[in-house]
């Protein structure tokens, strides 16, 4: 985990009158520890590996508050659920795309995205602070191959399958 990170949500924790707790020291660098989006579910479940100790309510607690500290972004990938993504410290104006299939996302970043949200800001009489596109498609495995591992490992582990209507 960068340092960095730590230390801007202590400052954030003070200010707000709290403390720093193992917990949330334990959570936050689990939260760090990988680039990859994950769910509160997902996230207490790494926890509790490490910490049995560790409550949801404890877990839930912290996301808030490192969403509230701009470190952490909730983010709408389907499946009613909401996503945390870790990256966009570092990856401020980077998008997804997300097999409505298999669910797999990849994230993306194209600086002509950047170049057309600056001039259509502009021209609206608008300045852009930040930007998120989500593109729903079919991955080509699944209709190329007539299979998807990426669905196949959904389905087996039980993560993101979609609702059925």
């Amino acid at each position: 985990m960068d340092e960095t990170i730590r230390e801007r949500l202590e400052e954030f924790i003070r200010r707000k009158g709290l403390r720093w707790t193992a917990q949330r020291d334990g959570i936050v660098r689990t939260v760090f520890a990988k680039d990859e989006h994950f769910t509160a579910e997902e996230l207490f479940d790494r926890v509790r590996r490490a910490d049995s100790d560790t409550s949801r309510a404890t877990v839930y607690r912290t996301l808030s508050l490192l969403v509230e500290a701009n470190l952490l972004r909730e983010i709408d990938l389907g499946n009613d659920q909401t996503t945390y993504d870790p990256n966009f410290i570092d990856k401020p104006a980077h998008n997804h795309l997300v097999c409505i299939d298999c669910s797999r996302v990849v994230e993306f970043e194209d600086s002509h995205i950047e170049l057309l949200n600056d001039c259509l800001t502009r021209r609206l009489g608008f300045k852009p602070l930040r930007q998120s596109i989500k593109i729903e498609a079919n991955c080509e495995q699944l209709r190329l191959k007539g299979r998807c591992p990426n669905l196949i490992a959904s389905r087996l582990t039980g993560k993101r399958l979609k609702k059925r209507r």
